[in-house]
């Protein structure tokens, strides 16, 4: 076994634990209301479940982002192209950008809604709003990461399913954009079914990488002309 099919084989065995932890995560997530109050009074209504949710998908994109290192160094035809390296990059920031939201959504947030601190609330909820901007980030590398298989002939999951997860990628993007940013109840909605579905193609597509042999993922080395 090849260095880079050995890394890429881990890497799809931490891509797979962790999109069953974002399956998880959106299965008990639920929408997000567009009115932080009505949020507030959600949370603290079943904060158990919210605190274990934010939890859980802290160590799934902590899992993201240990994936992103492994791809990006592991030199397959993953990260092949200028495209689809800033794809693979993009995961890890975004991952990174919205690892901060879990956290605090799991400690902070949690814990002013349940003692209805309503000033303590808004003010860490607008930070953990913004920096869950990164999971758009994560959406549109997947989006990404989906497109570069339905071109790939060297692919591990059927090109069907790659296109499902490219357009839900686009779709959460979208309605994270319409639900978050423009208070469109619709959109969060939006964004809670496709990034469900786009995290378990990740979860497929992990699973396929963490078998696949060495031709399926290493690059054509070209012979040199001296």
């Amino acid at each position: 076994m090849t260095d880079t099919n050995k890394a890429t084989r881990v890497a799809g065995s931490w891509l797979a634990i962790a999109s069953l932890l974002m399956v998880v995560t959106f299965v008990f997530h639920g929408p997000i209301d567009p009115n932080p109050f009505d949020q507030m009074q959600s949370i603290a209504a079943g904060v158990i479940r919210w605190s274990a949710v934010h939890w859980i998908a802290a160590v799934a994109l902590s899992l993201f982002m240990v994936t992103s290192l492994l791809v990006l160094t592991a030199g397959s035809r993953l990260t092949e192209g200028w495209w689809t390296m800033t794809a693979w990059a993009m995961l890890l920031v975004g991952a990174l950008w919205t690892l901060t939201t879990a956290v605090v959504e799991a400690t902070v947030v949690a814990n002013a809604a349940v003692s209805g601190n309503r000033e303590t609330f808004q003010a860490w909820w607008g930070f953990a709003e913004g920096n869950a901007t990164g999971f758009t980030f994560v959406a549109l590398a997947i989006a990404g990461i989906a497109g570069n298989e339905i071109q790939s002939s060297k692919r591990v999951v059927p090109v069907w399913s790659a296109w499902i997860a490219m357009i839900a990628g686009l779709a959460s993007f979208a309605g994270w954009a319409i639900g978050m940013w423009f208070g469109i109840s619709l959109g969060n909605l939006l964004w809670l079914v496709s990034s469900l579905l786009m995290s378990l193609w990740t979860l497929w597509f992990g699973a396929a990488l963490m078998r696949s042999e060495a031709n399926v993922v290493t690059v054509k080395k070209v012979p040199s002309l001296t």
